[in-house]
């Protein structure tokens, strides 16, 4: 049996027992996740008690509540001893049946019959980072293999949020800086301060010229932002923070690239090796909502 609980009516000690015990476990599914990146409470579909879970969040919209994943957010889907198709499948029909749904990802890990958009993520799993770097592309060791003046210039420091907070706004192109990267800023700062996120920074000549973002939680490290100065693209500054945070890593830990589906964004992973490991998104358009905003309200179906 699947019921639906408001965020009131969560017991947080079972669902993270079920989190953690799951098959999929994905740190973005956990509650400091998800009430740091949701601009409202959310809720959560789960099975019996508590043997499986699923995490809606949502924002609302034109007075009704409309499923779309938070900014950063990038999987969820079902959570779950072994996961299940079947169960799965049970899950999206009552996703489908009792929201309005305007994207909600899966993980890599749930199994289903139902046809959805795939989107692609790479992973690179514990190993030794010898075994890892050299499963790296020609490419990206020729990247990696810095010159011996800009060594002799260059330094790896972890900084603290107030600088990479002066970096990201002065080197982030494509958003809206009065209202996303703002929205940005705050999930980074709250990861910060729980103990979640890192910045490390790659300097030349004294100067930030790149900085990556990461989100460590058990045995799993993302890359939820990666950030450079243009002029000085060609220095290869990303590729070897992104190698400095995987070797310090990798023996216990995954991975995550969080995402690639850009080409050049793909491009740049896969000189990494990782494996690819894509999963399913539903997604609608605003004007297929408001189809079904109007078939739902003749038949008195609310989603206050």
């Amino acid at each position: 049996m699947i019921r639906r609980l408001k965020y009131h009516e969560i017991d947080f000690v079972k669902y993270a027992q079920c989190l953690e015990n799951s098959e999929q476990r994905k740190y973005s599914a956990t509650k400091d996740f998800l009430d740091t990146t949701s601009t409202m409470p959310w809720e959560i579909l789960v099975y019996k008690d508590y043997e499986a879970v699923m995490p809606v969040p949502f924002v609302r919209k034109y007075g009704m509540k409309i499923v779309h994943n938070p900014k950063l957010c990038q999987q969820l889907g079902v959570f779950s001893g072994k996961d299940d198709v079947d169960l799965n499948e049970a899950f999206l029909e009552y996703l489908e049946k009792n929201y309005m749904i305007r994207a909600y990802p899966f993980n890599d890990l749930n199994q289903l019959r139902s046809k959805m958009r795939i989107k692609k993520n790479f992973l690179l799993y514990p190993n030794t980072y010898e075994k890892v770097y050299a499963g790296y592309s020609p490419k990206r060791k020729r990247k990696l293999r810095l010159d011996e003046a800009v060594l002799k210039e260059s330094e790896i420091k972890t900084i603290p949020y107030d600088k990479a907070k002066t970096f990201i706004e002065a080197n982030t192109i494509g958003l809206n800086k009065d209202h996303d990267l703002s929205e940005f800023m705050r999930i980074f700062e709250s990861f910060y301060q729980l103990g979640y996120l890192k910045f490390t920074a790659f300097y030349y000549q004294h100067k930030i010229v790149n900085m990556i973002a990461t989100y460590s939680d058990g045995n799993m490290v993302a890359l939820l932002g990666n950030f450079n100065d243009k002029d000085y693209v060609k220095l290869s500054g990303a590729s070897v923070l992104i190698d400095h945070v995987i070797k310090e890593n990798i023996e216990t830990c995954v991975f995550d690239f969080e995402g690639g589906e850009l080409p050049n964004i793909e491009e740049f992973f896969r000189g990494f090796r990782p494996e690819l490991r894509p999963y399913g998104i539903i997604e609608n358009s605003k004007k297929n909502l408001f189809k079904k905003l109007g078939y739902l309200m003749l038949r008195g179906k609310s989603f206050l």
